[in-house]
């Protein structure tokens, strides 16, 4: 078994390629790999045990060497403080691994439990999370301080479809030549626009010059 290694997978050993590249193929006779050419790791890699550690962001079975540790068992039982090997021969008695779930608790806390399941659950948690997660964007609609009431209501329906869908809006108004002199219409504008979205908006930014634009923020009224 590869240092580190779940005891629930199958065991596997490390190989280098002809090009120098690890692989890990399922265990089997070094007179097997001889006769395909490949050369077999027969001891662990050094650096087997940090890839482990970081791509699982567990220590699992002898990767444990705290010298106490509080145990739990795979039925969620309070086991006591024990040393890390006593711990690792309970896990080995049921066939079990033993995890660290709490590095930074004193005694780490570990717990009793069949890795390879557990990780696999983890990853259909995440899959189910990401696919149930919203992702806000922020859109962007453009007035203008002429801007009729027919082109305004126009505006303020795709406004509205884009606030239906969970996103922010950002409202923007361009003053051109001497329309920096004017920029209360502007605001004006935006005010009128805002009224017209019937309560589906509030806004996170209020109508505010900035150069020669005037924004408001608006998000999804709740």
């Amino acid at each position: 078994m590869i240092y580190g290694q779940s005891r629930s997978e199958p065991s596997r050993r490390a190989v280098l390629n002809r090009y120098g590249s690890i692989i890990f193929r399922p265990q089997k006779s070094g007179d097997d790999y001889a006769k395909k050419g490949l050369l077999v790791q027969e001891q662990p890699l050094i650096f087997l045990e940090r890839y482990t550690i970081i791509k699982d962001q567990h220590q699992i079975n002898e990767n444990i060497r705290d010298r106490e540790v509080r145990v739990i068992s795979a039925e969620g039982e309070q086991l006591g403080i024990m040393s890390a090997s006593a711990a690792l021969r309970l896990a080995e008695d049921e066939n079990l691994d033993l995890v660290k779930i709490s590095p930074n608790a004193v005694p780490p806390v570990c717990k009793i439990m069949n890795y390879g399941k557990f990780k696999f659950e983890q990853a259909k948690r995440e899959k189910e999370n990401r696919r149930n997660q919203k992702i806000v964007e922020l859109k962007e609609i453009y007035l203008s301080m002429t801007i009729d009431v027919g082109d305004l209501n126009v505006k303020a329906k795709k406004t509205m479809e884009m606030l239906g869908d969970g996103n922010k809006v950002k409202v923007s108004i361009r003053m051109r030549g001497r329309q920096q002199a004017h920029a209360s219409m502007g605001i004006d504008v935006m005010r009128r626009f805002f009224d017209m979205l019937g309560g589906k908006a509030v806004m996170d930014k209020e109508p505010k010059t900035e150069g020669r634009n005037i924004l408001m923020i608006l998000s999804p009224a709740k």
